[in-house]
């Protein structure tokens, strides 16, 4: 059978003479049941490593016999893809010094097991591509210890937890499940986004905020931008855009707060302008002629220019789309259905449900 050996944690190799040296006790995981001939791709493998190495003082190795590689020292044979059933037991919970779980890719059923979550040292739960089912408790995303939490592709029903927001955890999955919830917020303040805003990011008609601020986003706005409903805090400010800023923008009827200030818009709508005196809209730092606190025009001059064709949006549009034949499917991970603008390093990306 083939398999991969990865050779991980702990493996302090001394390269002496093109021969290694054990300086320490280090692991091997083989991803996969093993075979236990001795022309197995393991086995072979395994008796290679044995054999570079020239000095074992511990005596780390003495166990490297015969064919069946799991019981060699130090050897560990993942239970991964074994097809396995049923329901993981309440018992979980009494394994006190575990600090990874990997139950992937089975066929295990049944409910979130919650017994996981009362492991006390439990940094890495690993549930994916199997069929539970059911709700997520919010504990799976409050537990301090948990690092890494991944719930992918399972039959997982209900509302999203709050908690998730809040997680400690740095890596969290739940894509192709069952769950539901409404997008409230959306937050891309602050990294290194570049290129056009997406036009499916039009298509979240229930967000109430949505922060582009503070990246090198460009070009022209796209028209789907009308069909976010319940908007009420957009903020472009600090990238950028370019044109004229369209009335489809200003004409948001739940818009308590508009920022675009700090960009290179030249010229805003008749009724982008009739908010200009109100507290609720943001446009310095601009190239609108005329206006106050606008960009010096050497630094218009020198910015970024006609973006437009770079979004595949030539030609601005000012008028509304159809939003009621859009739609866009949102998944947790953070990404958001459609193009979105490229990553850099740094920041932070956040989406959040009620």
């Amino acid at each position: 059978m083939t398999t991969d050996l990865l050779l991980l944690l702990l493996l302090l190799l001394l390269l002496s003479s093109s021969r290694l040296a054990l300086a320490a006790a280090f692991g091997v995981w083989i991803n996969g049941a093993a075979s236990s001939s001795p022309q197995s791709q393991e086995y072979e493998a395994l008796q290679a490593l044995k054999a570079a190495v020239v000095e074992d003082p511990r005596g780390a190795l003495a166990s490297w016999q015969g064919p069946n590689v799991c019981a060699y020292r130090g050897v560990y044979c993942s239970r991964r893809r074994n097809r396995l059933a049923g329901q993981p037991p309440d018992s979980l919970r009494d394994l006190q010094y575990l600090t990874e779980l990997d139950l992937s890719n089975n066929l295990f059923s049944g409910p979130f097991p919650a017994a996981a979550l009362l492991i006390p040292s439990l940094v890495y739960l690993d549930l994916r591509f199997n069929a539970f089912s059911g709700g997520i408790p919010a504990e799976a995303f409050a537990k301090s210890s948990l690092d890494a939490l991944f719930l992918n592709n399972n039959q997982f029903d209900g509302e999203i937890p709050e908690t998730l927001w809040s997680s400690p955890a740095t890596v969290i999955t739940l894509a192709n499940n069952r769950l539901t919830g409404r997008v409230r917020e959306v937050l891309f303040l602050n990294n290194k986004l570049s290129g056009c805003i997406p036009e499916e990011l039009g298509f979240l008609p229930t967000i109430e905020v949505l922060d582009l601020s503070y990246n090198s986003l460009s070009g022209h706005l796209p028209p789907t931008l009308s069909c976010l409903a319940g908007i009420e805090v957009l903020n472009i400010a600090h990238n950028q855009f370019t044109g004229e800023l369209p009335d489809l923008v200003c004409d948001l009827k739940r818009m308590t707060n508009l920022s675009v200030s700090f960009n290179f818009f030249s010229g805003i709508s008749q009724h982008c302008d009739r908010l200009a005196g109100r507290s609720v809209f943001d446009f310095v730092g601009n190239c609108v002629p005329g206006r106050g606190l606008q960009r010096p025009p050497p630094e218009c001059d020198g910015g970024p220019g006609d973006g437009g064709l770079s979004c595949l949006r030539s030609i601005p549009v000012t008028r509304p789309v159809p939003c009621a034949q859009a739609s866009v499917s949102v998944g947790v991970g953070v990404i958001v259905g459609g193009a979105m603008p490229s990553f850099g390093a740094g920041g932070v990306v956040t989406v959040t449900v009620p």
